[in-house]
């Protein structure tokens, strides 16, 4: 097994395996108790400022979210936004993080109707669960993230950024 350290914030964390297949891709497969580190090694790639999430239910796409809020700051409780479809969050530094929940979207419409062109292009992140759900209202300069369980509990996360 790869075994993968990194350096944040003077402390050391471990992620267990790290593949690069070019500049812009990466797989990063990480157990729940590394989460943090694994947000903390998504963040350190710069990703777009629109995120989306992939993966099939209980696969830990709200889990990995909220790992990224504490990552980011957030100082908020972090919640499933499944039938809000959208939560705001602040960061300790002032910023503002949307966190979409689009599973119960039926129609494109719907989230024009939420007024969702306003928050991708606010500038600020956006973190998408179930971005399929839009594929026409999704802007152009976006990263991917795909979750999936492995058969041990361990996550697998393919990031295009």
């Amino acid at each position: 097994m790869c075994l993968f350290w990194f350096l944040i914030r003077s402390k050391f964390f471990k992620i267990n395996q790290v593949f690069v297949s070019d500049n812009r891709a990466l797989t990063i497969i990480f157990s729940l108790e590394e989460i943090g580190a694994a947000a903390q090694k998504l963040l350190a790639e710069n990703p777009a400022k629109i995120i989306l999430f992939n993966g099939q239910m209980g696969a830990g796409k709200t889990t990995f979210i909220k790992a990224l809020g504490a990552a980011l700051g957030v100082t908020d409780t972090m919640s499933s936004p499944t039938f809000s479809l959208v939560n705001e969050y602040h960061t300790s530094s002032g910023e503002i993080i949307y966190h979409f929940d689009l599973y119960r979207i039926k129609q494109e419409s719907e989230a024009m109707d939420m007024g969702i062109d306003d928050y991708l292009y606010s500038g600020y992140y956006c973190f998408i669960e179930w971005p399929e759900k839009i594929p026409s209202l999704i802007p152009e300069k976006h990263s991917v993230v795909n979750l999936s369980v492995l058969e041990n509990g361990n996550r697998m996360m393919e990031i295009t950024i």
